[in-house]
This record gives structure tokens, C-alpha cells and sequence, in this order.
């Protein structure tokens, strides 16, 4: 559903307000802006205070659900808390960038309330096709203003990043630019559904907490410091609930590619033709860090560039370094004063590493910064070699092939009362030499599900949790920062066994990432005992294993440690009708389990 089922307020009804004085900008605030579809949303406009009346300026636009009147100290107080004090200003805003800093370097910044949120009435439909439709409407009329001169930028984090690789690819008149912040690239496998799994619980949480606290007519927003009450009044409980698709439910509802939820946002990444910056948080595992890496490989543009990050998703940001080099993309592209060379083919190289050696904790921002960077020259780095470690049926990790035994399975138990029995761990050996591991990862596993002694009912399909974890020579694990903070494995990865099938002739299909088409005609059978050799993606990462050290592969069949928000829990995707019972690995002869990892060999 992309309209209203009320009747839409007219355009002009209510007139912005202006403020010249306040603030050491002007500030334009309910700006209407007309919609194709004769709708219109609402924005605010920060402009640069100068003395000459006609001068232009590139314009930052950003568009999304949060509330573009919510100030960042009332959206995550802890947060703001921490975040750098040259972005906290009146207009600070969450995950987006700040008004004061902006204006002052000459840019005009453009914050839109989506479509049913905030001032903008209408259907809430977030991440839908009307979000794409009505973003580059805001695009095209930014860069049809006096005020602007014609060149549009996309800035921002997560929500605001990752609607930026579907605009580009609309290619609306006026956009120039774009840096994703953490922004997934493809809202099924990054997003919604993790080999196939709905991932609920941060997508729900995110829903609740910033997304339908927002809504358009919604009541007492202003008493809770939530922005401001709506323009034309509140609407009842059911007008609210009847304007709204939840995005879990959604999700829920359409478990495949092919269905319309899915289908309808459905795009092309090598359309994209505009300069991207597209960064990317190796602790991003279970939301951002996949999208970002795959947008930036298939990204049609001339000029692009992938950079990597550590820290929490909501500080990095803000951090001098890092808008350091979104002002220089921005004033290279949208200026024309390219200080650095960014426009320049060849000046930088496109790949900008962060390397995680030692253990220096987690989510300790100052701590984190003894990470040294390294640049390369594409990405996955040429110089990869892809070596396989073998897992043994007695819980061992080796760069060896076991030899032929006999046949034998490793089991463990889907929805235990005992977490502990819900997974398997396999241990390497410590290593002998400083290993870098950067890049895609591949298991292939052989596994089956069976029924437990008195159960009734067979299980009909297998859900797969792999994290990768990172050992020291004293056992002490490494933690990583996660999205939110908390401690996060190396990496993670996620299949659904009845979606195992993969599409060999697909020109992004790979060695070292299957790919997986996750249509409704895709489903295959999971017959108890049935043994099926299967490939699990690993989400992209990076890890320097020092001598002595031991990286250990976990399988379970539910969440795993250094999840976070992001649980897999729905009791519909997940019932125990379907999953319940035994989940094996087996071993022997033709059942050989590895994971590829790709090592980084020493240059010199």
C-alpha cells in the first residue's frame, strides 16, 4: 500500500517558518515539498547565512522515518553523550549530518520527514518503493532551488545510508554524490532475511522505538520531547493503525524475493553512475557491513571507493577524521575543489583498510584507534589465496583433510532447554605465523536433521548460526565491538537449509560467495536423515591471527554469542513444529567440512 487511506492534507495549507536570526544559519522549518503522486512531505532547510542574497550552494539531503524535528540528545541521550561536541548543536540530529558544521563550510543541509512520519502525511511504509519514489522527488526539487547550485550529496547513517543505493540508481536530476554510512545495499539478504532467516528483533525494536514513535498524527510527541506534535492534529488509534505497514510484518509475510514486499525494491547496484564512498563497520555483522562491501563491488560508478571501520555504528560518524574525508569527497564532487584527489582516476587507491591485530577491547573508541590502516587496490584484494580449513568430527580445526574414516556426525540439539546443547564448536590448532584473514568466507558443511526419541513429528528444515571467534595464546577470547556496543565475534554467517539451493550461472556467483536467488521456486525439500552438502555465506571481515593464536568455528541452531538486537527468534519463521529435533554434521568419506578463509599473504 503506497497511499494514504485518509484524506491528504493540501499542499500549502500551513507556510514554513523562517528564521534568520537564532541561529548562525538560516533556518527554514516545514518546508512543503510536492510529490509526483500529488502527495507532498515536509522538510527543514539549513542555509548558509552570507552576505550575498544569491549565492548557491551544494545541498546534503537526507530523508527517513526518525523525525527530522527529534534532536539527537532526546533520540539517544548516552549516546550524544559521547558524540564529537563539534557536532552537538541545536539541530543535532540521529545518523545525520549536523546543520552548524555543514552551513559553515558552505553546503546547505535538506532533513525530509518520510512519508506518514514526522509532519509528512501519508501511508508509513518504511524502506518501501514509495520511501525510493518520494526521496528523489526531495533530490530533484533541492536541486531546482535558488538557493542550490544544481549538485546534490546523500549523507548519513544506516536508515539515511542505506536508502541512498536505490535513489543512485534511479539517477534523479541534481544527485552527485553519495556517501552510505553503514547503509545496507540489498534489504532482503542484509536486512530482513539472513540466509533466509527473518531476522525480527532488531528490525522490530528499530520499528517500535524510531520508526512508529513517529508517526504521522500520532499524539503527545511534543510532551515527550519526541519532536513536535502533528500540523494539522492528532489521529485516532485505528486512522493511525489502518496508515501503517510494520516492517517485521511485512518481512513476515513475504518470505521471498519474488514476493511483492521484495520485488517492489528490487534494483540494479551497476546503474548506480554517481562518485560513492561507501564505508562500511567490520562489527557490523548482522545489518550493514555486507551491504555496504557488495555496493561498492557491483556500483556501476567511475569513481568509487570502499572504507573500512571499527567502533559503534552511531559514533565513527562524527569523528574529525571521518568528516575530515566526507568534506573533501563532498567539496571534490559537489565543488569541484578536490583537495585530495578523489576525482582524479587512479590518485587514491579505491580500498581503505582498518586491520584488527590485538586485543584492545571493545567499544573503546580511543583503544580501538591503534588499529593501522592499510590502502589497496580493489577489492577482494587480488593477492587473496583461499585456503580451506577442515573441520574434525572431534572438534578440531585443520589446515589438513582428515583422512577416510569411518562415517560418523557431530550432533546437537535444535530448541534445548540447555543453550549449551544447542551448538558445536571446532578449535584450531594454534597457528605458527601471523595470519591475515580479509575478506569473504565459505563454509561448506554436510548436515541433516533428525527427530528426538518420542517426538512426534519429524523436523522439516534446518536453520544454520555460524560465528567465527578469535583466541588468544592465553584462552582469553577477543571481543570486537558490535552495532550497539556489545562484545561481537570475528564474524558471523546464517543459511536456511530448505533455501540451500544456489545459482552457479549467476555473474555474482563465486568461489568465495555463493549466491543465492531466494525465490518462492527456489525451496527445496529437508527430509529427516537425509544427508545435504551445503555452502553458508560468511559475512566479509577482517582478523590478524597472531602466532599462537586460534580462531574457533562455532555452528549452533539459534542465536550465538555477540548477537546483540539482531535475534532470530520470530516463533512463525522459526516454530518448533518445523525445526525441533537433532541437527547433525557429518563425517567420512565424500563429507568433507571446511571453511575458505581468504589469507592475505605478506607483500614483501
Amino acid at each position: 500500500m503506497s497511499t494514504s487511506t485518509l484524506d491528504m492534507p493540501r499542499l500549502g495549507n500551513h507556510l514554513p517558518t523562517i528564521d534568520t536570526t537564532s541561529y548562525p544559519y538560516i533556518f527554514e522549518k516545514n518546508v512543503s515539498v510536492a510529490l509526483q503522486n500529488r502527495g507532498f512531505i515536509r522538510c527543514n532547510v539549513y542555509r548558509p547565512k552570507v552576505p550575498d542574497r544569491d549565492a548557491k550552494f551544494p545541498v546534503l539531503a537526507t530523508y527517513g522515518p526518525y523525525g527530522k524535528d527529534v534532536h539527537y540528545l532526546h533520540f539517544n541521550p548516552p549516546s550524544y553523550a559521547e558524540v564529537n561536541p563539534d557536532h552537538k548543536s541545536d539541530h543535532s540530529a540521529w545518523e545525520t549530518p549536523t546543520p552548524r558544521y555543514w552551513t559553515e563550510r558552505g553546503y546547505v543541509v535538506v532533513r525530509a520527514d518520510e512519508i506518514g512520519t514526522g509532519q509528512s502525511p501519508g501511508f508509513l511504509d518504511a524502506l518501501s518503493a514509495a520511501t525510493i519514489d518520494s526521496f528523489c522527488d526531495l533530490i530533484e526539487w533541492a536541486s531546482e532551488q535558488a538557493w542550490c547550485n544544481g549538485k546534490v550529496g546523500l549523507l548519513g547513517i544506516s536508515y539515511f545510508g542505506t536508502t541512498q543505493w536505490q535513489v543512485a540508481a534511479r539517477r534523479p536530476k541534481g544527485l552527485a554524490a553519495i556517501i552510505p554510512w553503514e547503509g545496507f545495499s540489498d534489504y532482503y539478504r542484509d536486512a530482513c532475511r539472513h540466509g533466509g532467516i527473518l531476522s525480527n528483533g532488531g528490525l522490530d525494536k528499530i520499528w517500535h522505538r524510531q520508526i512508529g514513535s513517529n508517526q504521522y498524527g500520532l499524539p503527545g510527541r511534543a510532551a515527550r520531547n519526541w519532536g513536535d506534535d502533528t500540523i494539522e492534529g492528532s489521529l485516532s488509534e485505528k486512522e493511525l493503525e489502518a496508515n501503517r505497514a510494520m516492517i517485521v510484518s511485512e518481512a513476515r509475510k513475504n518470505k521471498f524475493r519474488d514476493e511483492p514486499r521484495f520485488a517492489s525494491v528490487n534494483y540494479n547496484l551497476e546503474n548506480i553512475e554517481v562518485p560513492i564512498l561507501s564505508v562500511a563497520n567490520w562489527g557490523g555483522i548482522q545489518l550493514h557491513l555486507r551491504g555496504n562491501v557488495q555496493g561498492y563491488i557491483y556500483a556501476g560508478s567511475q569513481f568509487k571507493y570502499l572504507r573500512f571501520i571499527v567502533g559503534r555504528h552511531d559514533l565513527p560518524f562524527y569523528y574529525p577524521e571521518e568528516v575530515n574525508i566526507q568534506h573533501s569527497f563532498f567539496d571534490a564532487f559537489l565543488k569541484g575543489h578536490d583537495r585530495v584527489g578523489w576525482s582524479r582516476k587512479g590518485a587514491i587507491p579505491p580500498v581503505d583498510l582498518i586491520l584488527r591485530k590485538g586485543n584492545v577491547g571493545y567499544n573503546n573508541p580511543k583503544a580501538e584507534g591503534q588499529f593501522l590502516r592499510r590502502q589497496e587496490n580493489e577489492w577482494p584484494i587480488a593477492r587473496t589465496q583461499y585456503i580451506d580449513m577442515f573441520l574434525g568430527h572431534y572438534g578440531s580445526l585443520s589446515w589438513r583433510r582428515p583422512g577416510a574414516n569411518l562415517p560418523c556426525k557431530v550432533q546437537y540439539d535444535a530448541f534445548a532447554s540447555d543453550d549449551s546443547r544447542q551448538f558445536v564448536s571446532f578449535t584450531s590448532v594454534p597457528f605458527e605465523a601471523e595470519t591475515e584473514v580479509t575478506g569473504h568466507i565459505v563454509a561448506h558443511l554436510n548436515v541433516s536433521v533428525g527427530r528426538h526419541r518420542w517426538q512426534t513429528t519429524n523436523p522439516s528444515d534446518m536453520d544454520l548460526f555460524l560465528s567465527l571467534r578469535h583466541i588468544l595464546a592465553s584462552g582469553d577470547e577477543v571481543f570486537y565491538t558490535g552495532t550497539t556496543g556489545e562484545p561481537a565475534p570475528v564474524t558471523m554467517g546464517f543459511l536456511r537449509v530448505s533455501l540451500r539451493k544456489t545459482n552457479p550461472k549467476h555473474p555474482r556467483h563465486h568461489p568465495w560467495l555463493p549466491h543465492r536467488d531466494y525465490l518462492s521456486i527456489d525451496t527445496l525439500p529437508v527430509v529427516s536423515n537425509e544427508v545435504y552438502g551445503v555452502d553458508v555465506e560468511i559475512w566479509p571481515t577482517n582478523v590478524i591471527v597472531q602466532k599462537g593464536e586460534r580462531l574457533v568455528l562455532d555452528i549452533g541452531s539459534c542465536e550465538l554469542a555477540g548477537s546483540g538486537i539482531f535475534q532470530h527468534d520470530d516463533p512463525d519463521d522459526r516454530s518448533e513444529s518445523t525445526f525441533k529435533g537433532f541437527n547433525f554434521v557429518h563425517f567420512g568419506a565424500g563429507y568433507d567440512n571446511y571453511i575458505r578463509l581468504p589469507i592475505i599473504p605478506n607483500r614483501g
